[in-house]
């Protein structure tokens, strides 16, 4: 690797990403990835159509349309993939597919898929974005200097073109705001990132100032909502425009910037924009807006039955993952890792479409929208193009769905400077380096369908170092022992346990797996009576699911027992079709079955619907 666009990360971040092929696990999640690569990420087919949409030249001139963003979208996940499996079928389609777009590059030094007659409008410099951030992640793999020279000399005449037209009250320039019609030019602004990241990587002031440029024009045209965050008092749903996914992927940018600028105040801001985003939209599964992919208070309106329509897209889901990630590595706060896990076991595993249904008449591996409350999976492909003209089509959930997954991967353990960091319990080894040797850890486990997990040090270190234990908000009551010895720790921390650690160590850990009632009222209290009347059941960091499948109307009023603010479970095997989890919850008048979110809803069937908000009397 000759290029990065990390090593500032060195002196800003708490936590770093794990070295590639660190970790080797198993489990469910384990399982998606293997899925995915296999079914999506080792075709060469679909990189080549991908490809072709920039060698076209021109195909979104036609609807001023986003195929430009399929390409870096999956570059992205598929890097992330690869960082954690290694496979060599896989590495050699992704260089393959960098060295094809390579040959995309016209006279002006653009990789696009509009002309020059209609670029700058639509989702033209979005497009571009991810064509900057595709070749930026592949970089970080690349073992041939040569490619990544290429690579990097194409991505600063792919910027100078851009510094060139785009600008601030320049003359002969645009503001960014106005490269694009959508949005106010919200995404057209999240350029940002990759402008700086590209300074990180060839130290050009000139990408550093656009950058600057961009941030300064406050992200739309008629509001700023970077100085917003920064005063942390309006919600985004409150701004003049909520689209969600573009809104996160600018302040990812603004963490970047904080990293090389060092100025605070735009850590500041990404910190208070999260902590506002939680406040206000993020829902039980992890994600947010129930009117499809919109910042719309949905954290007060998600058992609302007036918002029945699609809701809560998998873009949103792994943008809030990834900007979640970026805070975590740069902060160590275990809020950021709860959030992520939250998403994982829940909106993200539950959008993978593992039984390859078919919608809008062809099989996407990720399904765009996830229902809450008496509702279906499989209604919609978000962001639909045609890439092979009325016979081909794909969506933008579909291409970021691999970075969710990868990342998940990426974060199960991760890099301290003074040890390990356990962040999601991954059944499976890790290794890394720590003081003056290298530790593995082995996780025996069955989370998250249990709650016990029994990790094995082998280390040749003879010096101290540390082990991080993200102890989840969630689990209230959890017990953690080292060789037999009980340690103290607390709900929502890292257990950061410091030794001279000897091969054989052995911690143990034991979450509070009691299934917790979670009502309406708790969270709004002035809420409508026909919202007020739910209910939602949560086990560890999964939310359970009724499932038509199970033979039981899932619209229907029950009473679960209250058992100090948990129910009463029992563990059950009735379902006739893959379930992780199924447990029978005591009600006033009998019981009620429930299965984990992620496998609700896996039949795709209109007529059967799923509900984490469970009615109530």
């Amino acid at each position: 690797m000759k290029y990065t666009a990390y090593e500032n990360r060195k002196q800003t971040d708490v936590f770093a990403a794990p070295e590639v092929g660190a970790g080797a696990y198993a489990g469910q999640v384990a399982d998606s990835i293997s899925y995915i690569e296999q079914a999506q990420l080792l075709d060469p087919a679909l990189w080549a159509l991908f490809v072709e949409q920039f060698r076209i030249g021109d195909i979104d001139d036609r609807d001023l349309g986003w195929r430009s963003e399929y390409w870096g979208k999956m570059m992205r996940g598929a890097c992330f993939t690869y960082a954690y499996t290694q496979n060599e079928t896989l590495y050699k389609i992704l260089e393959d597919t960098v060295r094809d777009i390579l040959t995309t590059e016209d006279k002006f030094g653009r990789i696009t898929s509009y002309s020059v007659t209609k670029e700058f409008h639509g989702w033209d410099i979005w497009g571009r974005k991810y064509v900057l951030l595709g070749m930026q992640y592949f970089l970080e793999i690349c073992r041939d200097n040569n490619l990544a020279d290429e690579v990097v000399a194409s991505m600063c005449r792919q910027a100078d073109y851009l510094c060139a037209k785009i600008g601030n009250g320049e003359v002969g320039k645009q503001p960014v705001t106005n490269t694009s019609e959508w949005w106010e030019g919200l995404n057209a602004s999240s350029i940002m990132e990759p402008f700086v990241r590209l300074y990180n990587i060839t130290g050009k002031q000139q990408y550093l100032d656009f950058a600057k440029g961009i941030i300064d024009a406050g992200g739309l045209r008629t509001f700023n909502i970077f100085e917003a965050a920064l005063e942390g008092k309006v919600y985004p749903y409150e701004y003049p425009v909520t689209k969600a996914y573009e809104m996160i992927s600018n302040f990812e940018g603004i963490i970047e910037y904080y990293r090389v600028t060092g100025e605070e105040k735009y850590k500041t801001m990404a910190v208070n924009f999260a902590r506002l985003v939680m406040d206000s939209d993020i829902t039980v599964i992890g994600s947010a807006g129930t009117t499809h992919e919109l910042f719309d208070h949905s954290k007060v309106r998600q058992f609302n039955p007036a918002f029945d329509g699609i809701m809560q897209e998998t873009c949103v889901t792994v943008t809030w993952m990834k900007f979640c990630w970026q805070l975590l590595c740069l902060t160590g706060d275990p809020v950021y890792a709860d959030q992520m896990e939250t998403s994982i076991y829940n909106a993200l595993l539950g959008a993978i479409n593992v039984n390859k249904h078919v919608c809008k008449n062809q099989v996407f591996i990720f399904d765009s929208y996830s229902p809450l409350l008496n509702n279906v999976r499989g209604r919609q492909v978000g962001g639909r193009k045609d890439i092979i003209r009325d016979r081909f089509w794909w969506g933008c959930c579909v291409a970021i769905g691999a970075a969710g997954t990868g990342l998940t991967a990426m974060t199960a353990n991760m890099q301290a400077k003074d040890g390990a960091v356990v962040n999601f319990y991954q059944p499976g080894d890790y290794t890394q380096a720590v003081a003056d040797g290298t530790v593995s850890l082995h996780t025996d486990t069955e989370y998250p369908v249990e709650g016990n997990a029994v990790i094995t040090v082998t280390t040749d270190a003879r010096d101290a170092f540390a082990v991080y234990l993200r102890i989840p908000a969630w689990s209230k009551e959890t017990s953690v022992t080292v060789n037999g010895e009980v340690v103290s720790v607390s709900a929502g921390t890292y257990a950061k346990l410091e030794r001279v650690w000897a091969t054989g160590d052995v911690i143990e850990i034991s979450f509070d797996m009691r299934t917790k009632i979670i009502y309406a009222a708790e969270i709004d209290p002035e809420a409508n009576d026909a919202s007020l009347c739910h209910l939602a059941l949560q086990r560890g960091p999964v939310m359970l699911a009724r499932d038509s499948q199970l033979g039981e109307t899932v619209s229907e009023s029950v009473t679960v027992i209250d058992n100090g603010g948990y129910a009463t479970v029992e563990s059950s095997h009735t379902a006739t079709f893959p379930v992780k989890q199924e447990y029978k919850v005591k009600t006033t008048d009998s019981e009620i079955t429930v299965i984990d979110y992620p496998s609700a809803g896996q039949n795709w069937d209109p007529e059967m619907p799923i509900t984490v908000w469970i009615t109530t009397n």
